[in-house]
């Protein structure tokens, strides 16, 4: 794949992974719109991946302590509040899990990457975070978060594999509907995005490993590491924006998008 096309993808992966306007859906209109190749499953996944450093880079604190929490959990341990972190990591990606196999060996997941899908899934989820947003209270932070929370969030997260709906955007809506403030639920949302993120990748690299496809492993890790540099500075953004801005310009953004592909895809 040119060089220039994995640049272009990887900075859209960057930019639009942690807004919550769904970086696969605008991954999949890039070549739907501009006739350029489809750079396929695994460009997508290896761009993601590239966020996950970014990710675990801005959170190395809250990932350091689920690391922690990891080894007393395998010990049976869960006393601790960096043990309950990382069992509660886990449960909310079983669901994921779950859904996604399903789509991936029941061929659904290349079904779902249209143009219709992505146009329908970002206008009906983006009034979704609207609704979350303006009705949900804001009595939890991050460090409530509760086993049930975690079932909750990891059971809107697995609907995010259906193309446009913002695996973020969704995560956050949960959240925001069990009463987290913003900054807590987008949080809790990025920490959930780091066991998804693996989860789908590994996936997809046994595909191409039993491929033996070693130019697509070329061309994802330079997707990788660019994705890696605009996903940084997109999230160090976010993150500081959330503390004064709510989600209004994201829903206002996914329902002019909706709308404009909706006519594009029935025209």
């Amino acid at each position: 794949m040119q060089l220039y096309i994995l640049l272009i993808v990887a900075i859209i992966q960057g930019l639009t992974e942690f807004l919550p306007v769904s970086s696969s859906g605008h991954l999949i209109l890039f070549p739907s719109l501009t006739g350029v190749q489809d750079q396929g499953q695994f460009i997508d996944v290896a761009v993601h991946i590239g966020t996950l450093f970014a990710v675990v880079l801005y959170f190395r604190h809250d990932v350091g302590a689920a690391l922690v929490g990891t080894v007393r959990m395998l010990r049976g341990r869960l006393e601790t509040a960096e043990a309950k972190l990382a069992f509660n990591l886990l449960i909310a990606t079983l669901p994921l899990i779950a859904f996604g196999a399903f789509l991936h060996f029941s061929g659904l997941s290349d079904a779902l990457r249209s143009v219709k899908t992505i146009a329908w899934t970002m206008l009906i989820f983006g009034l979704v975070l609207y609704w979350a947003d303006r009705t949900g209270p804001t009595t939890k932070v991050k460090t409530d978060w509760t086993l049930r929370d975690a079932v909750y969030m990891g059971l809107w997260q697995a609907v995010a594999l259906i193309p446009g709906t913002s695996r973020s955007g969704i995560t956050i809506t949960g959240a925001r509907f069990l009463g987290y403030d913003r900054e807590g639920g987008a949080t809790l949302a990025m920490l959930m995005s780091i066991p998804a993120i693996l989860a789908s990748g590994t996936l997809l690299a046994l595909d191409v490993a039993s491929e033996g496809n070693a130019k697509a492993f070329h061309d994802g890790a330079i997707a990788a590491v660019f994705a890696f540099g605009s996903a940084l500075l997109a999230l160090t953004l976010m993150m500081r924006l959330l503390r004064t801005v709510n989600f209004t310009p994201y829903v206002v953004y996914r329902v002019i998008l909706g709308f404009v592909l909706l006519v594009f895809a029935y025209a």
